[in-house]
This record gives C-alpha cells, sequence and structure tokens, in this order.
C-alpha cells in the first residue's frame, strides 16, 4: 500500500468513525446546535465547502492561506544542493547553453493567496459559492557556476504576483448532513509569468518562469467532492472527499495533474463562541502533462517529470464566533498544518508548514 493509499485510508476511517459515534454522542443529552451562532456550526477554516446555508442568506469570508517549502526530497529522502547540481540529469542538455547537470536549485519557496468569497442558500437545499484569489509567490535559488563541480555563482529570487484561477461551486444537499460538491474552477490566473534568472555563465535573462511560479492552470477544471458535517452541544465532526480532474490542455501545451484530497476533523467547544479543532488530510497529486516550449533550464522546477506526489498532513485549529452584540454573526478561524509523511516525484521542493486565516460574515 502506498503513501497516498494509507492517508486516504486514514482519511476516510476517520469520516466513518465520525459517522459512527455520532449516535453515541447524541444519545449523551445534547442537542445537535444551541439553537444560534455557535463556533462548531463551521469545519475548521482550511476546509472549503463544507456548509451550507438556509434560503436566502449570504455569507462573505475572507481567507489568507500561507505555504512555507524548505529544502528539496526525491521520494522520502532528503536531498542537498550540490547533490543535485552534480547528479541530476538535466532534461535540456544539448539545446544551446544548457549543461549536463542542474546547475539552478531552488532552496525555498513562500505563497500567499488572498481568497474573497461569497456564499448564498439558493435554497435549503443547494448553496452556490464563488471564490476569487489573488497570489503571491518567492521562489530563492543558488546558481552554481559552469558545467560541473560545487562553486557557486550566486543567489536570486523570483517573485510573481496576481490574480489566479476563479472558483464557482454549487453545494447540493443529500441529507441534512451530507451533501455533494458540484465545483468548476475557471482559468482567470495567468500561466505566461515572466522574471529575471541568474544563469551558470553570469547571464541575468528575462525568462517564463516554470510550473510552480506561475499563478493559474490555464485549464478548465471540474472539482467533485463530497461532505459530510455532524455535531452536538460539545463536539463537531466531519469528513470531505474531494477531487480536481483537468478538461484537457492549456494554450501553452500541459495541463497540471489531477488531484485527490480527503480530510476528517474533530472538534471540541470551550464556549459557544470557541472551539478547537483537529484534522488530518491526504492527497494525491499527478505529474503535469505535457510541456510548455518556453519553460527550459537547468533547474528542477521546470521539468514537468519533477512535479506531483503524495501527502499526509496534521493540522490545527481554533474557530470563534460572535454570538452577540454589534459583531454578532461574525467569525473568525486560525488553522496552520504540518505534513507527517511526503513522498514528492523529485527533486522537489516539500511543505514545511501551512497557515490559514479567515473570516466570515453571514447575513
Amino acid at each position: 500500500m502506498n503513501t497516498v493509499s494509507r492517508g486516504l485510508l486514514l482519511a476516510a476511517s476517520a469520516g466513518v468513525l465520525a459517522s459512527v459515534t455520532a449516535p453515541v454522542l447524541a444519545d449523551e443529552g445534547h442537542s445537535k446546535t444551541r439553537g444560534g451562532i455557535d463556533a462548531l456550526d463551521h469545519a475548521p477554516i482550511g476546509v472549503m465547502g463544507d456548509h451550507r446555508h438556509k434560503k436566502g442568506e449570504w455569507m462573505i469570508s475572507y481567507r489568507l492561506m500561507h505555504m512555507d517549502m524548505q529544502g528539496a526530497q526525491i521520494g522520502t529522502d532528503d536531498v542537498d544542493p550540490d547533490t543535485i547540481a552534480t547528479t541530476i540529469p538535466n532534461r535540456f542538455f544539448g539545446a544551446p547553453g544548457q549543461p549536463p547537470a542542474l546547475r539552478i536549485v531552488p532552496t525555498s519557496m513562500r505563497m500567499d493567496m488572498h481568497m474573497a468569497g461569497v456564499m448564498y442558500g439558493l435554497s435549503d437545499s443547494i448553496t452556490l459559492m464563488a471564490m476569487a484569489n489573488y497570489v503571491t509567490k518567492e521562489m530563492d535559488h543558488i546558481t552554481y557556476q559552469g558545467g560541473m563541480g560545487t562553486t557557486q555563482l550566486g543567489n536570486f529570487r523570483t517573485d510573481p504576483a496576481g490574480f489566479g484561477d476563479t472558483k464557482l461551486a454549487a453545494l447540493i444537499g443529500l441529507t441534512d448532513k451530507v451533501h455533494i460538491n458540484a465545483g468548476i474552477s475557471i482559468p482567470t490566473g495567468s500561466n505566461t509569468q515572466t522574471d529575471d534568472i541568474l544563469t551558470p555563465t553570469g547571464a541575468t535573462p528575462t525568462v517564463r518562469l516554470p510550473y510552480p511560479m506561475q499563478l493559474g492552470s490555464g485549464t478548465w477544471d471540474l472539482e467533485p467532492g463530497i461532505t459530510y458535517r455532524d455535531q452536538n452541544d460539545t463536539f463537531g465532526w466531519g469528513a470531505q472527499l474531494r477531487g480536481t480532474v483537468r478538461l484537457g490542455t492549456n494554450d501553452e501545451g500541459y495541463s497540471y495533474g489531477d488531484s485527490i484530497k480527503a480530510t476528517a476533523w474533530v472538534a471540541k467547544s470551550l464556549t459557544p463562541g470557541v472551539a478547537f479543532s483537529g484534522r488530518l488530510e491526504a492527497e494525491t497529486l499527478g505529474r503535469i502533462d505535457g510541456i510548455d516550449p518556453n519553460i527550459a533550464g537547468p533547474v528542477q522546477t521546470a521539468n514537468p517529470d519533477f512535479s506531483g506526489g503524495e501527502r499526509i498532513t496534521a493540522l490545527a485549529g481554533v474557530n470563534f464566533a460572535a454570538t452577540g452584540g454589534p459583531l454578532k454573526g461574525w467569525r473568525m478561524g486560525v488553522e496552520g498544518g504540518i505534513p507527517l509523511i511526503q513522498d514528492l516525484n523529485g527533486p522537489q521542493m516539500p511543505t514545511d508548514f501551512t497557515l490559514t486565516l479567515g473570516l466570515q460574515k453571514s447575513f
């Protein structure tokens, strides 16, 4: 059984456990909700499309998701920059100016995604959702001198920013606890971003950035899923299975890999306005299919084969809800995550940690 299979099994098992224990928890004399605004009414802030709204109800939201990546892995093993620069073949060797090995090595990456969303209860069973985002990315690199050896020529950073892809979805209730997530991603983000780099010869050309530094997929994508969520006065619990299916190839000649993500969570209420949560997430992401002829260079991020992989992440968070006063209806959530296992088609940078902050207002 591979890494993601174990992770998906763990997440699915947690979801089954939640559904099995729900009647037991309900038999403890708790009602399903407190009958008002409650910190347990929503999943952890890092879970999207977790809840529906009553007919005519609106919700606006803002999320900031930060991701930090460090180092490099091949499979589950760490690999240092000198090893990459001297042993990993350059896919583009033979083209003018291309050395035999990877002479540019990314060392860290940071991404901030600002997400603005709106939800509307079309009926008690169907909620519509839309989300736009603005993305900033930074990647630091070491450039090695010449064609071989470990002499460093210098460092450089690329830092594209702009709007990403737009998400639309309908949450379609099957029961009061289960709904289908029927989503689509519209390719509004750029996948032709450029920046200045430092080459092994000391030149500083402006080039098209590699795949991880682009802002959008360039493809229309289906985002199907199913969500289960329930609660009582003391606990909230739930599980979600979601996927991304790329519809064809973008105008640059490639498509990002399809993905499957499973997550399960449990939350404990301290007061009606405060709840802590723990969550497990497992994800598998396919390799990039195709190649952009304008992305070429002695760097791992320019090779579409060095993409995708599997990851299991543990997350903890807290939800706050204003249950009265002038801020009634406002919610704030914080959730941080650290990967437990990462099996990457590398060399590729692993995720170091993630942090999501969010505000929500229903009316």
